[in-house]
């Protein structure tokens, strides 16, 4: 038959009552060096058992790392810890640094990553080349040094998007289209 007595604070804790049970509430806890987990100890049973079936179930060595190493700011002699609160991914160089070193002249980021050539790019290159040979043909046009018009270049022609088809008036809306 267990007894439930109260205690006053002076005597609340197993030790300053005597209890008989004190060693069967203690809750003892020992860290793994190999794993970095902790590994409770169970009461009235051998420390060496509960040590033992740890190693022998769940300890896991490649687990030490994580646990124990902390993320750091890459800056050279900056030794702040990086957590969820205190760590920017910089824009340009996609590396996470502390508050400190958050701008990129603060870090040497190297600046931002050039993006792959795509068809869009290109396209819209191809485009603003055209435009602007276009214009340079108005305007020799207009100066009077030549005139280079063809039957599809009057003043109501249409440009074509050489990707999709459509239509539009003006190279500038062409262009934007291609941008888009």
């Amino acid at each position: 038959m267990i007894l439930q007595q109260s205690y006053c604070l002076e005597h609340r804790s197993y030790i300053k009552h005597q209890c008989s049970k004190a060693g069967n509430n203690d809750v003892t806890v020992v860290i793994c060096p190999l794993c970095a987990k902790g590994v409770r100890l169970i009461p009235n049973e051998d420390p060496n058992i509960s040590w033992e079936n740890h190693v022998n179930t769940e300890c896991d060595p490649s687990n030490y790392d994580k646990v124990t190493k902390k993320k750091k700011c890459p800056v050279r002699r900056c030794k702040e810890v990086l957590t969820f609160s205190n760590t920017i991914k910089c824009k340009d160089c996609s590396v996470d640094h502390c508050l400190k070193h958050r701008f990129g002249l603060d870090h040497d980021c190297p600046g931002p990553k050039k993006p792959a050539t795509t068809s869009s790019s290109f396209w819209a290159t191809s485009l603003l080349n055209v435009a602007s040979s276009f214009r340079e043909n108005r305007q020799v046009a207009r100066d009077g040094e030549g005139l280079r018009r063809s039957s599809s270049g009057s003043a109501g022609q249409m440009e074509e998007c050489p990707q999709c088809r459509v239509k539009f008036s003006s190279v500038t809306a062409l262009v934007e289209h291609v941008k888009k």
